[in-house]
């Protein structure tokens, strides 16, 4: 019997994460069907990608999984990566306010106080401000929405300066997006439900989260990564697959719906038939592939962002005002161009030789996309100019790397969850088999794209049993 072919568009971690899963199921239960992953670049792993040099480990996008989140930890497992997973160094952590370095206020939760006194002790935030902050205790929920802007729901709760100076400069930072645009349901939900629940963010926060474990020695970091860098996962999971069913730079020219399956149309021509499809590619490639499937086309409407970050390597000796901790988050009020700094020796010690710094800074607010595009040279000056407003560097780095990310950070905008489900339900309809999964999706963090990709493994192999 010949074997039936499953293909999977896009090698980032949802589509090698939806290959291992499919190939383990498919060997596990000696199923008649073959997988094709098929990429369109020169290599796998998509923004998961480990710069080596000089005995440095340089992330050039992601840095970490964090721990919290159980489909990474399971995938980890799974592939015999436990042993050489390493946690982050923890440490005092900062927001630049104004100019100044101000510490992160103790018992918070994404900026929100849970805990009231090391708030008030806070300079982070004026007199007034905190009273403001404090009338979250008392407003009672709010009324019930289907959805509303993050930022709004959380102005609405704890004033402007609160969320201007602490909560904005951390939550914007996860999804590269300004908050006063992101969906609440997409992005926080539980804020929403808390506040439903108890008529408080703060009681329900309280209420919910496990209060810390009363420890003598140091607390693990909630993030992990490897020895050798986050690329270890991509690595392990290209070697659990056979190394047939990869093509790399193979773009998918369009789709077509056939009585018997789909034809995958390649860029050179050629074409691959599959019973069923698993897309990972990001959401604004989907109108193009699908040409004629109108539903599709609301992707036309959903922004991406545009990041960069620059890291720079030193001599330990040329940082002369260093400070302890692993790093800080810029707020909107500052006239600072980075949005966030890692002082990445001292959150990932492995990643650095001994006598040696690693910084890495971050660029590309919503307001400020064009600095992406700023030459080496320029983007160079104006992160050491940044930087030198709180640490005294007095020499050029060693060397430095610049990523840049255009147009990969999606959006999730006021509605974004009813757009996606609009998508799942006419998809269902008219391209039976093809299932969507990916960073445009449903969570843009590595444990939310390996879970939509077992996701929509699971989907496939129902289809195919009901076929």
């Amino acid at each position: 019997m010949e074997k039936q072919t499953i293909v999977i568009i896009g090698g980032g971690i949802t589509g090698l994460s939806a290959a291992y899963y499919l190939h383990k199921n498919i060997k596990e239960n000696n199923l008649p069907y073959q997988i094709k992953l098929v990429e369109a670049g020169k290599r796998l792993g998509g923004k998961i990608n480990t710069y080596k040099r000089d005995g440095f480990i340089i992330e050039r996008g992601p840095d970490s999984i964090i721990a919290r989140k159980k489909p990474g930890v399971k995938l980890v497992e799974e592939l015999g990566l436990k042993d050489q997973m390493v946690r982050n160094g923890t440490g005092q952590s900062y927001i630049l306010v104004q100019g100044k370095l101000h510490k992160m206020p103790k018992g918070a939760f994404m900026g929100i106080p849970m805990e009231i006194d090391p708030f008030l002790q806070s300079e982070l935030v004026s007199s007034s401000g905190k009273e403001r902050a404090l009338l979250d205790l008392e407003m009672g929920k709010g009324e019930e929405m289907v959805d509303q802007s993050l930022g709004s729901f959380l102005r609405r709760r704890f004033g402007d300066e609160l969320v201007d100076n602490e909560i904005e400069p951390l939550l914007s930072g996860i999804y590269s997006g300004d908050i006063d645009e992101m969906s609440l349901m997409a992005t926080f939900p539980n804020f929403y439900q808390l506040e439903q629940k108890y008529g408080s963010l703060i009681k329900g926060l309280n209420e919910v989260m496990p209060k810390p474990a009363k420890t003598t020695g140091k607390t693990p970091g909630v993030f992990f990564s490897f020895e050798d860098g986050l690329e270890v996962i991509v690595d392990k999971l290209v070697e659990k697959l056979d190394q047939q069913s990869i093509l790399l730079e193979t773009p998918v020219d369009h789709v077509e719906k056939k009585e018997t399956g789909y034809h995958i149309v390649l860029g050179n021509g050629d074409v691959i038939k599959a019973a069923a499809v698993i897309a990972t590619t990001s959401h604004q490639t989907l109108p193009k592939m699908f040409k004629n499937y109108d539903f599709l086309n609301i992707f036309n409407d959903v922004p991406s962002s545009s990041v960069a970050n620059v890291a720079l390597a030193f001599d330990q000796s040329a940082i002369k005002q260093d400070i302890d901790g692993t790093g800080f988050v810029v707020s909107r009020n500052s006239d600072f161009r980075i949005t966030a700094c890692t002082w990445t020796h001292k959150k990932w010690p492995s990643s650095t030789p001994e006598g040696k710094a690693l910084i890495r800074c971050y660029v590309g607010r919503p307001s400020d996309h064009e600095i992406v595009d700023l030459p080496d040279d320029e983007l160079i000056e104006i992160v050491l100019k940044d930087l030198n407003k709180t640490m005294n560097i007095t020499a050029k780095p060693d060397f430095s790397v610049i990523s840049r990310w255009k147009n990969v950070m999606p959006q999730y905008t006021v509605g974004h969850l009813e757009r996606i489900e609009q998508v799942r339900v006419e998809a269902n309809e008219q391209l039976p088999g093809v299932y969507f999964a990916g960073s445009s999706f449903e969570g843009v963090g590595i444990p939310d794209c390996i879970d939509q990709a077992e996701k929509a493994v699971y989907q496939v192999m129902e289809f195919l049993k009901g076929e």
